[in-house]
């Protein structure tokens, strides 16, 4: 499992350098961010949460049932989505109101 940052979308914030615990998100000379060693990040995805810009996605991979598809969140009018984007083209949004993800 691992992340993938769009340096084209990354606006060098550092919120997912400090939010990472696994300390695996660095900035390069640009002041990007980019992940350090993919091999270790194990998929808590707070850093895709706490990114502004929305350019970290995760992958899904074919053990998750993704098949290659990435997800991404976006927050808008106080609800949380979780965009998957499969390799097909094809998006589905979940949308969560964080008032009632604890409903259940």
């Amino acid at each position: 499992m691992s992340i993938a940052i769009d340096k084209s979308k990354c606006t060098g914030c550092g919120r997912c350098c400090s939010i990472c615990p696994g300390t695996l998100i660095s900035k390069d000379a640009d002041g990007k961010a980019y992940i350090r060693y993919p091999k270790y990040c194990w998929g808590c995805t707070s850093c895709i949460k706490e990114c502004p810009v929305y350019a970290i996605s995760f992958f899904l991979g074919a053990d998750m049932g993704g098949k290659g598809s990435k997800v991404h969140t976006e927050k808008r009018d106080g609800l949380i989505h979780w965009i998957i984007e499969q390799e097909q083209g094809n998006i589905t949004d979940i949308t969560v109101n964080p008032k009632e993800s604890n409903k259940y």
